[in-house]
């Protein structure tokens, strides 16, 4: 698929910076405009409780050979700002999946409709990749078609709390790390675009199956426990019960799309750190994903 031509013209503008700590400033923080909440105001144990625990601000998840652990939001959303500060383990974490996500799945199974961010583990001496996804399956024919871009991070996110957030209108998709954007996915047809009300999730979970290298490395229990801290909760979101209730803003002047400068710091995201983009797979039936 070739680049949309603002994203063209921004690549010329806007060379590579080479930073490897530090981003361009999006000019605009959707999270400053959503204040933190409670654990326990918005979330309840999902599953694993044995394997959750909460000091202060901080809830810590971890996985061992017995299970992991999940939690998932009280209420579900038809819209809204989704964000945490996450911190993740270093070492050996191949096979490890942690993960901030929207779903409807318990509600939907097997036709559900999901948004995530997942940080795939790894091995000693090589990045995390940062994973989002959408799925769509309101169309019913339950046909599972991810639509997957891996990003590998400008900063260690082993080293300290970083935010990572879904924002998510009817129009479009941001998904934005330290409040940077670094993909959108926009509603194009009734058939590519989740509508249906979402859950917020958070989880650690052995995804050994296909997490690292596709599945050739496994997650090894001897370096259990894997641990994953998660604090900072913001959600702002409408629950459907109110016609008045609007969505976070994506960018300063409304929710059709990116201001210029926000559109300069996702191609600088995409152009240094991207490593995967399912439009680009050869691999791929691209007849099911027509948005490519």
């Amino acid at each position: 698929m070739a680049f949309p031509l603002i994203l063209i013209a921004l690549l010329v503008l806007c060379p590579s910076t080479g930073h490897s700590q530090g981003s361009p400033s999006p000019g605009y923080y959707p999270s400053s405009r959503v204040s933190t909440s409670p654990f326990d105001r918005e979330f309840q144990t999902l599953w694993g409780s044995q394997h959750q625990r909460r000091e202060q601000d901080v809830v810590t998840l971890w996985l061992d050979k017995s299970t992991g652990s999940g939690f998932k939001s009280i209420r579900p959303y038809t819209s809204g700002y989704f964000g945490a500060s996450i911190k993740l383990q270093p070492g050996f974490t191949a096979g490890v999946d942690t993960s901030l996500y929207l779903s409807n799945n318990q509600e939907h199974p097997g036709d559900h409709d999901e948004v995530d961010i997942e940080f795939l583990g790894t091995t000693p001496g090589k990045p995390y990749s940062l994973q989002t996804n959408v799925f769509v399956r309101g169309s019913g024919d339950r046909n599972n078609i991810g639509r997957e871009m891996k990003f590998t991070l400008w900063f260690d996110p082993t080293q300290n709390f970083h935010h990572y957030a879904i924002l998510w209108n009817p129009n479009q998709i941001v998904f934005l790390v330290d409040d940077v954007p670094i993909r959108t996915y926009d509603r194009k047809n009734e058939a590519t675009f989740p509508t249906r009300p979402m859950w917020v999730y958070g989880s650690i979970w052995d995804a050994s199956d296909w997490a690292t290298e596709n599945g050739r490395i496994k997650a090894d229990y001897r370096y259990q426990p894997f641990v994953a801290k998660y604090k900072n909760f913001k959600i702002s979101g409408c629950t459907g019960g109110s016609a008045s209730c609007r969505p976070p803003l994506v960018a300063p002047f409304g929710n059709r799309g990116l201001s210029r400068q926000q559109m300069t710091a996702l191609v600088w995201a995409q152009r240094n750190f991207l490593v995967y983009n399912y439009c680009h797979d050869p691999k791929r039936d691209h007849t099911q994903t027509p948005e490519c």
